[in-house]
């Protein structure tokens, strides 16, 4: 993971740990789909990481559905995520490990192991050289199964957003294939890299849930997550009203009564090493 997304994950904003109850019910059904497929991969492989975990929610749940037979580890970037998630796993009474590390580059030991990513591999800045990584951590026997963002036309909640207030911010564009969110919406591409890095059983499918979370929770998600919120950090309270001005509407298609809901287009990677 390159210098400034480390940064941006260990910012001083902290929107996915003041978001994090609202973020981790809205992805619950990618959440559920991930552990079965990694329950799947799993019998006879002695322990699970949990690449990119944030929170911990994903850790925990893969914890809770593996039980105390597989050992399962949290690895993210961020200091203040990985506190909460040691909060999270402390107050289930569980005993998970977290390790502050960039996966890309970590030395995971000695597999078998099955790699675990909900929405975390995304964010590489040289993915063939992390998969080659992640291969190695997996070796022999072992697994990677992962949800990654599908294309941002085929996401328009998460663009809707950004594409409202590019007139108010400087809020940057996608770059097909950089680093972020849609850093692995090519899934071709994204197959080739992991063949490329020695992985086998490589397929790449396409998977739709619908997400959900409180309408109340709106204002707090359009002015903190995603890249409208890392461009209104530091702006002065009418600038950030008149933000929200701007982008409520674009919004509003989604809002069903008292929930906000839409479709997560993403990919579901499995691979074996």
């Amino acid at each position: 993971m390159g210098t400034e997304q480390a940064a941006q994950w260990n910012g001083p904003g902290g929107a996915w740990v003041r978001l994090q109850d609202v973020l981790d019910a809205m992805y619950v059904p990618l959440e559920e789909l991930l552990v079965d497929r990694v329950a799947d991969a799993a019998p006879g492989v002695p322990s699970v990481v949990d690449v990119g975990c944030g929170t911990g929610a994903t850790t925990l749940a893969l914890a809770r559905r593996l039980g105390p037979g597989t050992a399962v580890t949290g690895v993210d970037v961020s200091e203040p995520m990985l506190t909460a998630a040691r909060e999270r796993v402390s107050r289930a009474g569980l005993e998970v490990p977290f390790v502050a590390a960039d996966a890309q580059r970590h030395d995971f030991g000695p597999g078998p192991r099955v790699v675990a990513s909900r929405f975390g591999v995304m964010f590489f800045d040289d993915p063939p050289a992390a998969f080659a990584n992640l291969r190695a951590a997996a070796s022999p026997g072992g697994a990677l199964r992962a949800i990654v963002w599908r294309a941002p036309g085929e996401n328009p909640f998460m663009t809707a957003a950004p594409e409202a207030a590019a007139g108010l911010l400087d809020v940057p564009v996608p770059v097909p294939g950089a680093p972020g969110q849609f850093g692995l919406a090519d899934g071709e591409r994204t197959a080739t890299m992991l063949r490329g890095a020695g992985w086998g059983e490589v397929t790449v499918e396409p998977v739709d849930r619908e997400c959900t979370f409180p309408a109340s929770e709106l204002e707090a998600y359009l002015t903190l997550m995603g890249p409208v919120g890392r461009a209104l950090a530091g702006q002065d309270e009418a600038t950030r009203a008149r933000v929200a001005d701007r982008v409520r509407p674009a919004l509003a298609p989604f809002v069903r009564g008292d929930e906000v809901a839409f479709t997560a287009a993403c990919w579901l990677i499995a691979a074996r090493a």
